[in-house]
């Protein structure tokens, strides 16, 4: 078995393991997300995991991909930063949403860079 189609498969376990987390609703699935997923070294995974958090559509799911500098629509990877936007602006239920932003925009204990995202993104949901 080649490298790339044993790496395709380690991919599709991890893949499998974030989906199961994203519907479990004991809450304690959130801080695994955001400690393995939200944390690894690598962009697909990362990607896989805010999405997985952003469909939680719950206030603490939300928080990790909204306030968390590094993670989520502050990542450093464009990628990853775009995907959680996208699938903030396609939930069908926006209050959490807008609820984490504004708290984010509003907080004394956030830097000034997670400010402006949440500013921005708040502002794309509102035209969505």
């Amino acid at each position: 078995m080649d490298n790339n189609m044993k790496n395709n498969k380690n991919f599709n376990r991890v893949s499998d393991i974030i989906e199961s987390l994203t519907i479990n609703p004991n809450p304690e699935s959130v801080a695994v997300l955001e400690e393995i997923g939200t944390n690894s070294s690598i962009d697909e995974v990362r990607e896989l995991t805010s999405r997985a958090l952003v469909k939680r559509n719950e206030p603490d799911s939300l928080s990790v991909v909204i306030s968390n500098r590094g993670k989520g629509i502050n990542d450093m990877s464009t990628v990853v930063a775009m995907s959680t936007i996208n699938e903030l602006l396609s939930l069908e239920d926006k209050e959490h949403a807008m609820k984490v932003l504004e708290d984010a925009i509003s907080s004394e204990s956030f830097d000034e860079e997670v400010k402006e995202n949440a500013r921005s993104v708040k502002a794309l949901m509102a035209l969505s």
